[in-house]
């Protein structure tokens, strides 16, 4: 018995299992790399279904998103492959192979393969918004050359900001694909962030390249977050949390695209027909730190009824609560907030509310009794009704759908 092990997986090749048993352990080679978040995310969803099914044998080997060499995979004999496929040569291997496989990648290289992938539009427009809910009317996206999702994302963010008449500053990087030095590239990001008009609010297509925003930030020395704001994507906890100041990112549900691709392949090496699949799993949601903190608002009170809102939103806040802190008119301050923010005091409310829900039925166990507590509502059937409102679905069925089923 040969037995191999890479990120907590293992490999199994066992003669004694009759390739007719029902019961024998499958062979599933991941051509995933092991090198970011994101694809460790992946890994962690397939693991998960791995274990529970208890007889799926993984190969793994370590893996880079640059990586062609699969000459590990010489002499492997499977039953099929989750893969992203990103390159002509990986893509050859899999036509060779002719086994059932589900694709992770936005480059649909073989587009009669099923896929699943983190939904770029969804991405770019909780991007959008994050920066449209602090008051910011100047936007900016940093791209990666590479890859057609950074594409994508850059095209969804831009249409999002013309839906509320905004305009959008680009700047792709060719850093890696055309071999140009660290120095180099940041030396023309500086020249790029000077020229921009401020405060502006910037979407990197993913945590590298918004760390690479930061860094640029410090040498030409440009507050962050008051005059360039910076979110990047995939919540990849220790670059986010090294960069300065800290990194605000969008979290992609890959645990969960892991996963749902782990039972798409177990459907389709039992046998069924799944043709080009496609299907795209929508982020859970922003993990805000300091590189975005900051209201974009030159009307101080609005500002400070904001501030008031975000730290009382635990409560069961109302407007008359931010009317009598501010000491101003309800008619007053809904016209302030229409101009500084284009929503109400009370849309505010529910807004910074919602998104706390959206957290907990995601990130724990609770009830809804216990997250309509947590979140300042009396009654639960009121924040089930807030919730539809606002999401056009239930509680539940929000958590069904985000969050990984175990």
């Amino acid at each position: 018995m040969k037995v191999e092990r890479a990120m907590g997986l293992f490999t199994t090749d066992s003669g004694k299992n009759s390739p007719r048993s029902s019961l024998r352990r499958k062979q599933v080679a991941l051509l995933i790399e092991t090198s970011n978040e994101y694809a460790r995310g992946l890994l962690n969803g397939i693991r998960a279904f791995a274990r529970e099914r208890r007889l799926w044998s993984i190969y793994l080997n370590e893996y880079s998103r640059d990586n062609t060499d699969l000459t590990w995979l010489q002499g492997w004999r499977g039953d099929g492959i989750i893969a992203r496929i990103e390159n002509e040569k990986t893509a050859r291997y899999i036509l060779d192979a002719g086994l059932p496989t589900v694709d992770l990648s936005a480059f649909r290289i073989i587009p009669s393969l099923p896929y699943i992938e983190t939904d770029d539009r969804a991405i770019a427009q909780l991007a959008a918004e994050h920066f449209l809910e602090r008051g910011f009317k100047n936007f900016a996206f940093y791209g990666d050359s590479r890859f057609p999702w950074s594409k994508q994302r850059g095209t969804y963010f831009e249409e999002r900001l013309a839906a509320n008449h905004y305009s959008c500053h680009t700047f792709i990087s060719k850093q890696s694909s055309e071999k140009v030095s660290r120095v180099s590239e940041r030396n023309k990001l500086i020249r790029w962030l000077q020229s921009l008009p401020k405060p502006i609010g910037i979407m990197a297509c993913y945590d590298s390249r918004g760390q690479q925003l930061l860094e640029a930030c410090r040498f030409a020395e440009i507050a962050v977050p008051d005059e360039i704001a910076v979110i990047g994507v995939d919540n990849d906890e220790l670059l986010c949390e090294l960069a300065d100041p800290p990194l605000t990112s969008i979290q992609s549900n890959a645990v969960r695209t892991g996963y749902l691709a782990a039972e798409l392949l177990e459907r389709m090496m039992s046998g069924a027909d799944i043709g080009g699949e496609a299907r795209l799993i929508e982020p859970l949601g922003i993990q805000v730190r300091m590189s975005t903190d900051v209201l974009a608002v030159e009307d101080k009170l609005v500002s400070e009824a904001v501030r008031f809102i975000r730290e009382h939103s635990h409560e069961d806040i109302q407007v008359k609560d931010v009317l009598s802190e501010l000491s101003i008119s309800r008619r007053m301050l809904d016209s302030r907030f229409k101009k500084a923010l284009g929503r109400t005091p009370h849309e505010e409310i529910i807004a910074v509310k919602v998104k706390a829900i959206k957290k907990l039925l995601v990130e724990t166990k609770l009830s809804l009794a216990s997250i309509a507590e947590i979140t300042g509502f009396k009654h639960t059937e009121y924040m089930s009704v807030v919730f539809m409102r606002a999401t056009g679905i239930r509680p539940g069925q929000y958590r069904e759908e985000n969050r990984l089923s175990t």
